[in-house]
């Protein structure tokens, strides 16, 4: 990704972005062809963090073409409904895709690993292993087979465990349960005796509210406010422990992306990159504030039993190795995700948790 020619920094601030490729703009798009391309969203409108990233992207894009290349974002349901953007993305009928890859397990379990495997690391760790240990270049190898290129695109931190109706104090008290759970951790859990269900964002709240669903996770505070989950089931927990790293997908049709000039290809790599430089931070800014709004209207938070956790860890790891068995394509992904998260955990024992454990219990003690 050659994106030092647009930005001298990728990590800087979206108004550092857009500021910059202004200026650039008319020379880089000088005697460029005039392209409009659809992208589509997984996500409604009214997610600003998630749905907001294309918005972002497009808006990026725009200015750094001056306008040349024009992308028109459209939410959950206006073209295709939200879980089906990348059939929309390699049948051509858009041109690109904003998603969450571990929706389309059922195609194939290797889908999983561009959002996240449960139980491996955390958001720094795992964008690590897609931009500097090969993960994205493996990634990449899998989708050939489904005309679909991709790129990280933003990113949701740890997220929640998400809104019961009861209280869940060991493992049976999961079992029977009907959970909106996304992508793989479904089949985890469904190995525990829950009832997974994979439900798009928008249609969760009147399935909860009317019953068809029992429990239900999403996010984490800020996107779960907005959806009004507190209003019909009381108990919070946390973590999510099936996204301890969460990463969007920016799917693009991959004949699209083969027929896209150079320049317009390092603007969308540059782009994307400045998507995930501020959903991150973004989530991680509004959190807090939301959390304290529910609880003070009501909400209990509480935290998955360790038992609860160690059930979930040990099957996970079950359920790896034996899909490695079967499937090459997740093998693959998974040997060089595992060898990669053992380093990163050794790593961030030595001083990321070792720092955050005494500032954390600094906080605690009011200071």
């Amino acid at each position: 990704m050659k994106r030092r020619k647009f930005i001298s920094n990728a990590g800087v601030g979206a108004a550092s972005v857009v500021a910059t490729s202004t200026v650039a703009a008319p020379a880089i798009a000088q005697g460029m062809p005039e392209l409009k391309w659809r992208l589509t969203s997984s996500f409604p409108k009214s997610l600003d963090t998630l749905y907001g990233g294309s918005e972002l992207f497009a808006k990026v894009i725009g200015e750094m073409s001056d306008n040349k290349f024009q992308i028109r974002t459209f939410a959950a349901g206006e073209i295709v409904p939200g879980l089906q953007v990348a059939d929309a993305v390699q049948n051509a009928t858009v041109e690109m895709g904003q998603t969450a890859a571990y929706y389309y397990f059922g195609k194939d379990p290797s889908f999983v690993f561009e959002t996240g495997l449960p139980f491996t690391m955390n958001q720094r760790q795992y964008l690590a292993w897609q931009y500097h240990g090969g993960g994205n270049r493996l990634i990449n190898d899998f989708y050939k087979a489904y005309s679909i290129t991709s790129l990280p695109f933003g990113g949701t931190g740890a997220q929640m465990g998400g809104w019961f109706r009861k209280e869940i104090n060991t493992v049976d008290d999961m079992k029977g349960l009907k959970f909106r759970v996304g992508g793989f951790a479904g089949l985890i859990l469904q190995r525990l005796g829950v009832v997974p269900q994979q439900i798009a964002g928008g249609d969760i709240y009147p399935a909860l509210e009317k019953g068809t669903l029992d429990a239900c996770e999403w996010v984490g505070p800020h996107d779960d406010e907005k959806l009004g989950f507190n209003k019909v089931a009381k108990y919070y927990y946390y973590p999510g422990w099936w996204e301890g790293a969460s990463i969007g997908s920016l799917y693009i049709n991959t004949k699209a992306w083969e027929g896209l000039p150079k320049p317009y290809k390092q603007m969308v790599e540059t782009a994307a990159a400045q998507v995930t430089a501020w959903m991150v931070p973004k989530y991680d800014a509004s959190n807090p504030a939301a959390l304290k709004r529910l609880v003070g209207a009501g909400t209990i938070l509480k935290p998955f039993p360790r038992p609860v956790l160690q059930a979930c860890f040990d099957e996970a790891y079950r359920f790896y190795e034996e899909v490695s068995a079967k499937n090459a394509n997740f093998k693959k992904l998974f040997d060089s995700l595992r060898v990669f998260r053992m380093d990163q955990n050794l790593w961030f024992r030595v001083a990321e948790n070792t720092f955050d454990n005494f500032n954390f219990s600094m906080s605690a003690a009011g200071r």
